[in-house]
């Protein structure tokens, strides 16, 4: 029935727009029939036979209003009658619109440039609108009794067909039993044996044949379960009673293993305890060697004497290395081991750390060479202490085996990764010695350790770091060839490279050129060479061009390369010293001290080239630290040990403090209450009243509460440093007692410091 609408609806609407083209076509043919009698009219001014025209084409059952006007569209004729009312218009209104008006222009054969008027004919499209309503109703009435004659009699079919048999089936399923459902078979409805129904009634019999089958097997195999019922059960008991005596054992495992739990955390614990108390047992002690040892050095005028004192601190300053090695060691183990994520300079890392080992390597007459490339982003974040770590002992090992050639620190950055090279001429490894440097207290075999001494701490130490860092660190070597470490450290950029120099500068240094009178072979050339391109400054062989900047190596006693210095006739001379003994006092000669830091050779470009720098110039993107030198300040030190005592104050005094000494914590109550203290260095481990006690006792009276308490002590293990801050301390340094330290946070907390302590 809905298909038999859908159709008529369609067949309606194309009547519909038959209908409508049906009207336009008469009433145009109409108007067309009246146009020449009504031109002729027009053209003689025949008013009676307007109006005999015009009653005439109101005979037309649509027709309600004809008129001819002349050519100034003044009516000559009208003829008209109302519109024929019906309860029905509004769907004709609706479908073909309550009047059309059409019209047509009047011309005589003879003269058609001459415009005679129009003939104007209305018409009500009630005449063609109910013609179509009447043919609708008739289609749509028509179309329903067709579908549902139809509709009835596929139903009878149907039903005859398909239901019947079908509910006989059904009936047949519905007799079956609940207890045998598988004896049952359904009988196929007559005259349906090879037909569809049929074929379903034979497959629901073939299952039901499988189902009987499959209830005989269930039935034999529940038999034999039965059977072997009591056989499980007894099994059961037997099993049980073994699994039984199996918990019992179990369980006296457990108190077993908890018992050995309980007492390795008490051997962590201790061990922990342990390396604290000695490492501030070690490190108070140690304090004092290493500040009297400074503050000898520091007067002692006799050069022998100074030479034994050195070698003493240098004594000590190893010793206070292997301690903090063992303490890193430990912590990285323990998985306590902190790593900060700071903003850091790795170039200015990689030349103070080059030329803090610089000294060793001239003493064993070997070349310390940095390579650091020119576009190495200007800052990093990560952690430059342990970063610095991983890099000295590095260096350190590499001149420790190297007794001839050079050792190469070599800086990049690529694929998101920092890339640090050493690599060394010294006496190498065994394949068997490259799997054992990095076990703790292990090196590459025996001999290494008497000949060249050493704990084994330092690659332990960090292989262990760069892993923390999730980086990797590989060895290349062979024995007699050298060793070549790599270290990989994913580490974010803060600031991106920017090799460029100030324009005013570069303008005058590119336009100078440098002259170059350092050998091909020469061990720094290639980290001059490559920075100087890197600021695009030409590069020219001084025996070719005498022109420009004179960058040449200089050795001391060199008197062929100082007479060719001293005959320059180009700008300035720039020295290029790897012995640290060069010195010139030519005007217009400039002494560059290698290893390479980038900010002394921009200077002594810059001086060479007649531009005015000083000490403090920097490279465009890094900072200089101008800071004046710190106020005199009174200063209490918190302090038990009387060795300390004299090497801090000592320190204090010589960086223009007035010092006043306390020997515990009640003893710097009583000193805070009988004067006021700019700032109070407070020792942790003292008798009678400890550093932390007396700090939450300071902070509990309100006008001490401002003053800056400095934590000094030798505890550096996991946790000292929050302890010392959640009692009310505001900063930590650790001992032994060092000058920039001091200075450093001194300053920081100094009351006209305008740090703020937040930032510390």
């Amino acid at each position: 029935m809905v298909l038999g609408l859908a159709l008529n609806m369609i067949q309606i609407t194309l009547d519909y727009f038959s209908a409508r083209n049906a009207m336009e076509r008469d009433i145009l043919a109409l108007i067309e029939i009246s146009n020449s009698p009504a031109s002729q009219i027009a053209y003689n001014i025949d008013v009676r036979l307007a109006d005999e025209l015009l009653d005439g084409l109101l005979k037309h059952p649509a027709t309600v209003d004809a008129r001819i006007l002349d050519s100034d569209g003044q009516t000559m004729s009208a003829a008209s009658e109302s519109s024929p009312i019906s309860s029905y218009r509004w769907t004709s209104d609706l479908l073909f619109g309550a009047s059309r008006v059409f019209s047509s222009e009047l011309r005589v054969p003879q003269l058609q440039e001459l415009p005679l008027g129009q003939l104007v004919v209305t018409i009500d499209t009630w005449h063609y609108g109910w013609q179509f309503i009447q043919r609708a109703a008739n289609t749509l009435l028509i179309g329903l009794l067709k579908s549902l004659v139809l509709s009835v009699a596929l139903l009878t079919i149907f039903y005859f067909v398909l239901t019947r048999p079908m509910l006989n089936v059904i009936e047949a399923l519905s007799k079956v039993r609940a207890s045998t459902p598988e004896k049952i078979r359904l009988p196929v409805p007559p005259n349906h044996r090879f037909d569809e129904i049929g074929t379903m009634v034979g497959i629901i019999n073939q299952h039901l044949e499988s189902m009987e089958g499959s209830v005989a097997q269930l039935r034999a195999a529940e038999s034999a379960m039965k059977n072997y019922s009591g056989q499980l059960e007894q099994e059961v008991e037997d099993r049980t009673r073994e699994i039984s005596d199996k918990n019992l054992a179990l369980q006296r495992g457990n108190r077993a293993l908890v018992r050995a739990k309980e007492d390795a955390v008490r051997r962590a614990r201790a061990r922990a305890n342990f390396l604290a108390s000695m490492s501030h047992e070690i490190r108070t002690p140690l304090n004092g060697v290493l500040g009297m040892l400074g503050l000898a050095l520091e007067s002692e005028r006799d050069a022998v004497q100074r030479n034994q004192l050195e070698i003493a601190l240098n004594a000590g300053e190893s010793l206070l290395e292997l301690l903090n090695d063992i303490l890193d060691i430990s912590k990285v183990e323990a998985g306590k081991l902190s790593l900060e994520n700071i903003p850091f300079s790795m170039r200015s890392l990689v030349e103070v750390c080059a030329t803090l080992h610089a000294q060793q390597a001239r003493r064993k007459h070997i070349h310390l060479v940095n390579e650091t490339d020119p576009m190495l982003p200007e800052q990093f974040l990560g952690d430059p202490t342990r970063t610095r770590q991983i890099l000295n002992n590095l260096l350190s090992n590499a001149i420790k085996f190297t007794d001839d050639g050079s050792v190469l620190v070599r800086t990049s950055y690529s694929g998101g990764s920092l890339r640090l090279e050493v690599i060394d001429t010294g006496i190498g490894m065994s394949q068997n010695g490259l799997h054992r440097i990095f076990s703790p207290f292990s090196q590459a075999d025996s001999d290494t350790t008497r000949l060249y001494g050493g704990t084994g701490l330092g690659l332990t130490l960090c292989r262990q770091l760069v892993e923390r860092m999730h980086g990797q660190i590989l060895v290349d070597s062979s024995e007699g060839s050298g060793t070549h470490f790599t270290v990989t450290l994913p580490l974010p950029v803060k600031e991106p490279a920017n090799p460029a120099l100030p324009e005013k500068t570069a303008t005058k240094l590119r336009k100078a050129g440098v002259a170059m009178a350092i050998p091909a072979q020469h061990p720094h050339r290639l980290a001059l060479e490559s920075q100087l391109r890197a600021w695009a400054i030409p590069v020219r062989s001084a025996s070719r061009h005498p022109e420009g900047i004179l960058l040449m190596a200089a050795e001391p006693g060199d008197v062929e390369s100082r007479a060719f210095a001293d005959g320059w006739s180009g700008l300035g001379v720039v020295l290029a010293d790897t012995s640290a003994t060069v010195t010139s006092n030519q005007p217009g000669q400039y002494v560059l001290p290698l290893p390479l830091r980038q900010t002394d050779l921009y200077q002594c470009l810059c001086s060479a080239a007649g531009l005015q720098t000083n000490d403090n110039i920097a490279l465009p993107d890094q900072s200089v630290d101008v800071s004046d030198a710190p106020q005199p300040l009174s200063l209490l030190l918190v302090e038990d040990n009387q060795v300390n005592q004299l090497v801090a104050s000592s320190l204090l005094k010589k960086l223009g403090h007035r010092v006043d000494h306390a020997e515990n914590g009640q003893r710097a109550l009583e000193a805070l209450q009988k004067r006021h203290y700019d700032l109070v260095l407070m020792d942790c481990q003292m008798p009678v009243m400890d550093g932390y006690e007396a700090t939450r006792a300071i902070r509990l009276n309100p006008e001490w509460q401002n003053i800056p308490v400095i934590a000094v002590t030798a505890n550096v293990m996991q946790g000292d440093r929050e302890d010392c801050l959640a009692s009310g301390m505001n900063d930590y340094i650790t001992k032994p007692y060092k000058r920039d330290e001091l200075k450093a946070v001194i300053r920081r907390w100094a009351p006209s410091s305008p740090e703020s302590p937040a930032n510390s």
